[in-house]
């Protein structure tokens, strides 16, 4: 995963139109124009209680300029909107509230975690999400609303509630496909598969990027619920932002056992090739003593002395092969005995 800083434009290689859904009462309903944010306008202003949702994927400046006129959005909360790769925050600028999360996703067969950037304002009638990420990374569009008009009625502060939701819910799916490769790698570490080692590395770094991730959205969320019991919103709102807060620190829980783990995994790898490098250097020290015993006595007996042991005897030479043969076997029924072959 890139780690450098860009601009909502560069990341935009293919900026989709806005998706848009109006709401009243917590159903959705068609507007005329839409999704002209223009047209959109005309029909929150003819009925206060509607709400409408605006989705960008990648957007580009141009659409971001657009939302910010339409909204009269604060110049420091317009930059930040044109530049991703930022840390999860929850800021007020005025009237408008700005959120950044991110979701992410898990690309199995590369054992890679995949973020999406979002970019959440909520102002007065309006909620308009940005996604900054790359192709392939978790989407959000409003068809992805819970069909629950109840809870929907409540207005910005309930649709706010499900696009967290959602976001929060990208995590699971990922713990369970990062949970599965741990297995697999712990299985190679026992098994002396080669890879390991390198799988451990590469899969560290992407829990690394999912704690990075995950960690400072739960700072985001505790921020939201102070708000919520500062603004008196709905107890029930208050109640669910509790459920997702609860099921982000245990994500974060996990995320931190999962490295946890890895940390386990690879000091035991480290051990069992040390372990691994012991026995070879036990069988490479048995065959050099085994070697060495025939080649001793070759040398000795190849030394060109006019006065030596059995130098004139007729069965010296029998002899000498026959004690080279010996003490080779002695030595290797030994280190045998001792498990060093």
């Amino acid at each position: 995963m890139g780690r450098r800083r860009t601009t909502a434009a560069a990341a935009a290689s293919t900026p989709h139109l806005a998706r848009v859904a109006v709401f009243e009462e917590g159903r959705r309903i068609e507007v005329d124009g839409a999704p002209d944010l223009d047209a959109v306008a005309r029909s929150l202003a003819a009925h206060e209680k509607r709400v409408a949702v605006v989705a960008y994927d990648r957007p580009d400046a141009s659409h971001v300029r657009e939302i910010a006129e339409r909204l009269s959005l604060h110049p420091v909360l317009v930059e930040d909107l044109l530049h991703a790769r930022q840390r999860p925050k929850i800021e007020r600028y005025g009237d408008a509230l700005f959120l950044v999360m991110r979701a992410v996703g898990y690309l199995d067969e590369a054992e890679d975690v995949v973020v999406s950037e979002f970019h959440v304002v909520v102002q007065g009638q309006w909620v308009i999400v940005l996604r900054q990420g790359e192709p392939g990374a978790p989407d959000w569009r409003p068809e992805q609303f819970r069909q629950d008009p109840a809870l929907l009625a409540h207005g910005t502060e309930a649709v706010l509630y499900t696009v967290i939701d959602t976001i929060v819910d990208t995590y699971f799916p990922v713990l369970d496909g990062v949970g599965t490769d741990l297995d697999e790698i712990e299985g190679q570490v026992f098994t002396g598969d080669t890879a390991a080692p390198e799988r451990i590395y590469r899969l560290g770094r992407e829990v690394i990027d999912l704690q990075r991730a995950a960690v400072p959205l739960q700072a985001v969320i505790t921020e939201l619920i102070a708000g919520f019991e500062k603004y008196n919103t709905k107890a029930e709102l208050q109640t669910y932002l509790r459920d997702v807060s609860d099921h982000l620190a245990r994500i974060t829980s996990r995320v931190a056992e999962i490295r946890e783990l890895l940390t386990q995994i690879l000091t035991v790898n480290a051990t069992l090739v040390g372990q691994r490098q012991n026995e070879d250097m036990k069988r490479i020290s048995s065959w050099a003593a085994i070697l060495f015993a025939p080649t001793l006595i070759g040398a000795i007996y190849g030394m060109n002395f006019r006065d030596m042991p059995e130098l004139h005897w007729a069965f010296g030479y029998p002899m000498a092969l026959a004690a080279m043969l010996l003490l080779g076997v002695v030595l290797y029924l030994v280190f045998k005995r001792k498990h060093w072959m």
